[in-house]
């Protein structure tokens, strides 16, 4: 028995490492390699991809699982030996559905589609992504016949994001959402507040956003000895290590507090990754996030109830102040406060207020469940796209760069990923609301950019159970209930009735 457990845990320090080095080439694809290197890239990323995939799916992996999961030696494990075989256990079972080829094909695939998906955003022709796209839906249709979960093809997909989440549970939970959602919408159009409210043109250099961006960090607690910021098209976290966190913003878009509000929701990331059990537990599948919806509560949390609450500004406006000399002249606290929660139906998912964002979530959700179920054509997206946007926002993007091609993640072949983002963005709320009744004076820490408080409940609350348990389990335990869309309605209530004066 002891072989086997010596063996597990070699395997799964191994699988750990491969997965840095793979984090380690994606992360400099999206940053920092030349544009002709994408077709080498594709060949090692597949190469790495298959490397570890034959470790993950091993007979001999397997077979010392299967002895250790036997009853007579099952109940002579330690806990945690428990706890790592059981989770082990249900991950290889999984991984061993996907053929090796197929691992490999599906990552060279990939590679190539994001170079092709930058050329056709920065074109604003869906065309030149369009064969890309096709291949990957396909590959995703196949990777849903090796999984075979019950249910739409989708729920296959969606179990590799948030396992146990199925279609009927967050098409049922995103029903209701979506009707509040427009419902509140539209109450506020109807406000003179909204009639008559204004863009304010606000005006930070680079160089301003940069030291915005390192302030910000600095007060969130992120280590620079343990991470590291730099720019993409898309931000995004990867982790690389467990002291190697990576994250990105951009400084390029019209709206210059995109880039601090990134960077917030990005080290929100990053500070999970940190957190993440280590001790016992340390380059075992227990040390992960158990479901992307998890790991996005935590930037939504951030970037919306910490960075969008008013009590927050009373320490960071007059830091933006002093780092932009003039950047407010004639903008107040409160001004700015209205300004950073303005409500204005937009293009873009990244960049959509807080009350639109998770509606331009559940168009992505619906379309992918027709791609995946055949019930449009991939030529067909960009039509789709415009007439689902008219429905839920009212308004029509110029082109494919506003519309289909504004997201990266179908380059990726990361259908059933979208969710998660409504998923994390209602657990956020959920995890402000038990917060504020835990710590009653949290928000004058929060006046005070005192964040030390915060950080350790997440830590202790959320960041050290890794995969010990689901999300569901995880959110049951420190708010006393799972997914609940209500709870977030109510916040957007409360906080954008007040803002509209409806």
């Amino acid at each position: 028995m002891k072989d086997s457990i010596d063996f597990i845990y070699k395997q799964q320090k191994e699988i750990s490492v491969i997965g840095g080095i793979a984090a380690l080439i994606g992360w400099d694809q999206m940053t920092y390699m030349p544009p002709k290197g994408a077709l080498e890239r594709s060949e090692q990323s597949s190469f790495i991809s298959r490397i570890a995939h034959d470790k993950v799916v091993s007979d001999k992996l397997w077979n010392h699982i299967k002895n250790l999961s036997k009853k007579e030696n099952f109940d002579k494990l330690r806990d945690r030996d428990k706890e790592v075989v059981i989770r082990l256990e249900k991950d290889v079972e999984k991984a061993r559905k996907i053929p090796s080829e197929f691992v490999e094909r599906f990552s060279k695939t990939t590679t190539i589609a994001y170079p092709a998906w930058q050329e056709a955003r920065e074109k604003s022709d869906f065309r030149i992504f369009l064969p890309h796209l096709e291949k990957i839906v396909d590959l995703e249709k196949e990777y849903s016949s090796y999984i075979d979960l019950p249910g739409p093809r989708y729920n296959s997909l969606l179990d590799g994001y948030e396992e146990g989440m199925t279609v009927d549970i967050i098409k049922k939970e995103f029903d209701f959402l979506k009707t509040q959602l427009v419902e509140i919408l539209s109450k506020i159009k109807d406000s003179e507040i909204f009639k008559n409210q204004k863009e304010i043109n606000l005006k930070f250099n680079i160089e301003q956003q940069k030291r915005l961006c390192n302030i910000i960090t600095e007060k969130m607690l992120l280590s620079k000895e343990s991470s590291r910021l730099d720019v993409s098209t898309h931000p995004f976290t990867t982790s690389i290590g467990y002291d190697d966190v990576r994250f990105t913003t951009n400084f390029e878009r019209e709206n210059p507090l995109f880039s601090f509000f990134s960077t917030v929701h990005e080290a929100g990331h990053a500070l999970y990754e940190l957190g993440m059990p280590k001790g016992e537990f340390v380059n075992t599948v227990i040390s992960d996030s158990p479901s992307l919806g998890l790991h996005e509560s935590q930037s939504r949390f951030w970037e919306n109830m910490i960075a969008r609450n008013r009590s927050f500004w009373s320490y960071f406006y007059p830091v933006f102040e002093k780092t932009c000399p003039g950047c407010l002249k004639n903008i107040d606290i409160e001004m700015l406060y209205r300004l950073i929660n303005q409500v204005k139906p937009s293009f873009i998912r990244v960049e959509a207020d807080e009350l639109t964002y998770s509606l331009h979530v559940i168009l992505r959700f619906e379309l992918e469940n027709m791609m995946i179920e055949d019930e449009v054509k991939i030529s067909e997206l960009p039509d789709v796209w415009n007439e689902k946007m008219k429905e839920l926002l009212d308004i029509i993007p110029n082109n494919d760069k506003e519309g289909v091609l504004q997201d990266m993640h179908w380059s990726g072949g990361s259908l059933g990923y979208f969710p998660t983002y409504a998923i994390g963005t209602i657990y956020s709320a959920q995890i402000f609301n038990k917060i504020i009744c835990e710590k009653p004076d949290v928000l004058h820490e929060i006046e005070n950019a005192d964040f030390k408080n915060i950080l350790s409940w997440l830590r202790e609350n959320i960041h050290k159970h890794g995969r010990r348990f689901s999300a569901d389990e995880i959110i049951k335990k420190c708010c006393g209930e799972g997914l609940n869309s209500k709870i977030f309605v109510e916040y957007l209530k409360d906080k954008y009735y007040n803002l509209y004066d409806v």
